[in-house]
C-alpha cells in the first residue's frame, strides 16, 4: 500500500493541469486498474462540510453498509487534490456488516473526495462528494504548536466512548438484538503530522516529512482494523471508529514514519 500512497502523490503533482475528472481517473487507474467501481448509492453516505470551516482541521466521515450477503474488507478515503491523495485506508481483520469513520484532515484546497469501499466479493463501491475551502493551503501551513514542545508529547493517545452510532447509507439496525448496534470509539492522538511542506519561519528550511503511518486497533485482545495514514491527517488527529458495543477493551499501537511506536489500553467494561 505504501507504493500505491506513493504513486497517487506522484499523479497528483505531476498533473496540475488535469480536470478535475481526469486527476480521479489517474487515481484510479493506480490503485485500482481496470477493476469497474459500481456507485455507491445506498452503500456508502458521505458527511462532509460545503466548505470547511477550518482547513488544516475539517472533520471527514462516512457511514458504509455492506450489500446484502457481503461484508466490507477495505476502505479508502481519497482527497483528488491533495499532495497525498490517498488520505486514509481502513483495513479490517474480519470484514464487517458496516463501519463508520469520523477523521480530522487537511484539506488542502477545493476537491472531490471519493471514498472507496472494497466488499468480501471482490467488488468496489465508490461515493463522491466535493469539498470547498477557505484557500489557507493547509498542507503547507505552519504547525499550530511549537515543533519542539510537539516532540514531548508524540505518541500520547486517549481513548474515549463517544456515545451510540445509527447506521447510515439506508442501514437499518434491530433495537431487539443489542449485539448489532455499535459505539463510537473516539482516538485522540498526539502528533505533529509534519507534512514536508511546511517552512521554518526562522530557518527558512522545511520541516522533514513525519506523519501517522498505521493506527492499529484491537478489541478484547484481537485484530480489528489497521488504517494507513498520510499528511492528511490534521495535527493531533483525531481518529473516530464504530466499534461493537459488547467490546470490553481496545489496544491502540500507532507507529510513524520514523519508526516511533506508541501504545495505549483502555478497558470498556460496562459500556
Amino acid at each position: 500500500m505504501r507504493q500505491q500512497l506513493v504513486a497517487a502523490l506522484f499523479v497528483a503533482l505531476s498533473t496540475p493541469a488535469l480536470a478535475a475528472s481526469e486527476v480521479w481517473d489517474s487515481i484510479r487507474q493506480e490503485l485500482y486498474g481496470e477493476q469497474f467501481l459500481l456507485d455507491g448509492k445506498g452503500i456508502i453516505a458521505i458527511d462532509a462540510p460545503y466548505r470547511t470551516p477550518e482547513d488544516a482541521r475539517a472533520n471527514l466521515s462516512a457511514h458504509i453498509v455492506a450489500p446484502r450477503n457481503t461484508e466490507i474488507s477495505e476502505v479508502t478515503v481519497v482527497l483528488d487534490e491533495n499532495p497525498m491523495p490517498v488520505s486514509a485506508v481502513f483495513r479490517f481483520e474480519n470484514p464487517l456488516p458496516r463501519f463508520f469513520f469520523d477523521v480530522t484532515m487537511r484539506v488542502n484546497g477545493p476537491t472531490p473526495m471519493h471514498v472507496v469501499a472494497r466488499t468480501s466479493d471482490g467488488r468496489l463501491f465508490v461515493s463522491e462528494t466535493f469539498v470547498k475551502t477557505t484557500g489557507q493551503g493547509a498542507c503547507s501551513a505552519p504547525p499550530g504548536t511549537d515543533p519542539e514542545v510537539a516532540l514531548k508529547s508524540l505518541g500520547e493517545m486517549q481513548i474515549e466512548l463517544a456515545g451510540r452510532l445509527t447506521v447510515g447509507a439506508g442501514g437499518t439496525l434491530d433495537p431487539l438484538n443489542p449485539g448489532a448496534w455499535l459505539n463510537e470509539l473516539q482516538l485522540d492522538l498526539d502528533h505533529p503530522q509534519h507534512s514536508g511542506m511546511q517552512m521554518d519561519q526562522i530557518t527558512l528550511l522545511f520541516t522533514p516529512m513525519r506523519y501517522v503511518e498505521n493506527l492499529d486497533v484491537e478489541l478484547d485482545g484481537a485484530g480489528y482494523v489497521e488504517m494507513t495514514g498520510s499528511i492528511s491527517l490534521s495535527e493531533n488527529p483525531t481518529v473516530s471508529l464504530s466499534v461493537p458495543s459488547e467490546a470490553q477493551s481496545v489496544d491502540v499501537t500507532m507507529t510513524d514514519t520514523s519508526g516511533t511506536v506508541s501504545e495505549a489500553h483502555k478497558d470498556l467494561t460496562g459500556y
